[in-house]
């Protein structure tokens, strides 16, 4: 398994990913698109409503929080603190957002290498899944491009990871608060001709 791409939280797979990867192996969870939403409201609602990092853990893997910001502009010291990681999450909140955290971090380069390799698996939902595609063009009709916080460059990058060669529209047709503006990236990408896959919660592409 190179991929684990889920539409909302872990998906109705989630043990395909568990077996893909050694008992207590180090999983990095990236929060950096809910960056914009202040840190205690974060934290309730990872004890409140759902954690990934107890959710690993409670499966028998090692999970730790990567904070991108952290290795802004310090790729190299990212690369040797990942390593021994073996599975590299993202977890949904604004795509672009993501994305300019794992440019300015180097992660993106990172990715492609080690994916590519076979030497990481790379998983997400939503917008985690979202930035594995070739362009994040159609995206804005899900999530603003201009939302921006203190360390994070102004303009918005338009290239995904490109670890899949089409985009990746999340919460199609599900009792989402985002299935409408699903509905309206898919039809956008319909009529512009481009290749994607929409993904009902539940859902996963593995690859």
């Amino acid at each position: 398994m190179r991929l684990y791409l889920s539409s909302f939280r872990m998906g109705d797979d989630f043990d395909r990913l568990v077996e893909a990867v050694p008992r207590g192996a180090p999983v990095a969870v990236i929060a950096n698109a809910v960056d914009f939403i202040a840190p205690e409201d974060r934290l309730a609602y990872a004890r409140a409503v759902f954690d990934p990092v107890e959710h690993f853990r409670s499966f028998g893997l090692g999970p730790y929080d990567l904070d991108l910001r952290e290795y802004f502009d310090r790729s190299g010291e990212l690369e040797k603190a990942l390593t021994d990681t073996r599975v590299v999450w993202a977890n949904g909140g604004n795509a672009f957002l993501l994305m300019r955290a794992m440019v300015q971090s180097g992660l993106d380069r990172i990715l492609r290498e080690r994916v590519a390799a076979g030497t990481l698996i790379y998983g997400g939902w939503s917008a985690g899944s979202v930035v594995a595609g070739p362009s994040l063009r159609g995206i804005e009709l899900m999530d603003d491009p201009g939302v921006v916080v203190d360390g994070y460059v102004p303009e918005p990058f338009w290239d995904g990871l490109g670890l899949v060669d089409y985009s990746i529209v999340p919460h199609f047709q599900s009792a989402h608060a985002e299935a409408q503006a699903a509905a309206r990236t898919v039809a956008w990408m319909t009529e512009k001709g481009l290749s994607f896959r929409a993904l009902r919660d539940g859902e996963a592409i593995i690859a």
